[in-house]
């Protein structure tokens, strides 16, 4: 394992019976960097979360975590890793200190190092005015707090999260991103996150693609888009396949349809939308023009939209 990587996959595997949920995954993650694994539902993003969190045994491959496996030595990845779960692991009947303390405990913490550290992670999460409050009294953007304080209580090396924006306005989301981007920053953790949110991949250092069970792209959001090449042309029409066919006899250019609509990567985009129009207006509804996501990433390795999986 190389001395900078946090997190190293190694040809990961998972079946639930006849399905294959992880399909050969490999994938390095560097110390102190945000790691996005991004996808659509069903895509095998929560499969890898659980495997990493050492929940859920692979089927084959291995992986480690800070050079340990998550097999042979779980416990010490366990000490290692701080995890916030998609769906939310406080008690609801307890307040905001009460669940912070028990879970310290848990760690080991007693005495006035937990008091200390349970306070010193309110303060941070700028939760410490809600210590008293019941856990069901909050709302999801203080819930989420929480569930961050908790999974860092420990001084973890790497933290996992599983879709920690569900539930979130965008305010929230905002402030989530900020507190993970500081706290990589100031604390050097090393961030893992799975997301079926295309923009939230774009936060990350770098950022890994599944579908179906298999890596479609990895690397830097930058990197990826420029792997598109130009331009994103699209063409709504109600006779898609007929100019799709005109557009490659005329101009020696392939579109793609997608959803009935056509797609086209191009260099000067605004430029070619000229002559497309000029040459077929009858055929043409709308047209947009756009720079690259990272669902064009997608859609150009997989064929289709980032939403039909869902």
């Amino acid at each position: 394992m190389s001395n900078e990587a946090a997190v190293q996959v190694l040809n990961l595997t998972h079946n639930y019976g006849d399905r294959k949920a992880l399909d050969g995954v490999s994938f390095e993650v560097r110390r102190g960097e945000i790691f996005a694994l991004l996808g659509p539902n069903g895509g095998g993003k929560t499969t890898l979360f659980r495997i990493l969190s050492t929940a859920l045994t692979p089927s084959g491959g291995t992986a480690k975590l800070m050079g340990f496996d998550i097999r042979e030595q779980a416990n010490d990845v366990r000490r290692r890793i701080g995890i916030v779960f998609q769906n939310p692991s406080l008690d609801k009947k307890l307040t905001v200190l009460e669940n912070l303390r028990y879970h310290g405990q848990l760690y080991g913490l007693r005495g006035t190092a937990l008091t200390d550290r349970v306070s010193e992670m309110m303060d941070r999460l700028m939760i410490a005015d809600r210590a008293g409050n019941l856990v069901e009294t909050l709302s999801g953007g203080l819930a989420r707090r929480v569930e961050l304080a908790k999974g860092l209580l420990h001084r973890p090396e790497v933290l996992i999260l599983d879709e920690p924006s569900v539930g979130l306005d965008p305010g929230a989301r905002r402030d989530l991103w900020l507190y993970l981007q500081k706290l990589r920053e100031k604390e050097k953790v090393t961030i893992l996150v799975t997301t079926h949110l295309v923009d939230e991949g774009d936060r990350s250092d770098h950022v890994l693609v599944l579908n179906l069970g298999k890596v479609v792209a990895i690397g830097t959001p930058e990197s990826l888009k420029r792997e598109i090449g130009g331009d994103v042309i699209a063409i709504a029409s109600r006779e898609a396949e007929k100019l799709s066919a005109a557009i490659l006899q005329r101009f020696s250019v392939k579109p793609t349809i997608v959803n009935g609509s056509l797609r086209v990567e191009k260099e000067q985009g605004h430029t070619f939308i000229s002559h497309i129009v000029d040459a077929f207006p009858e055929m043409i509804d709308t047209v947009s023009l756009s720079k690259p996501t990272l669902e064009d990433v997608f859609i150009a390795r997989t064929g289709h939209r980032f939403w039909e999986d869902q």
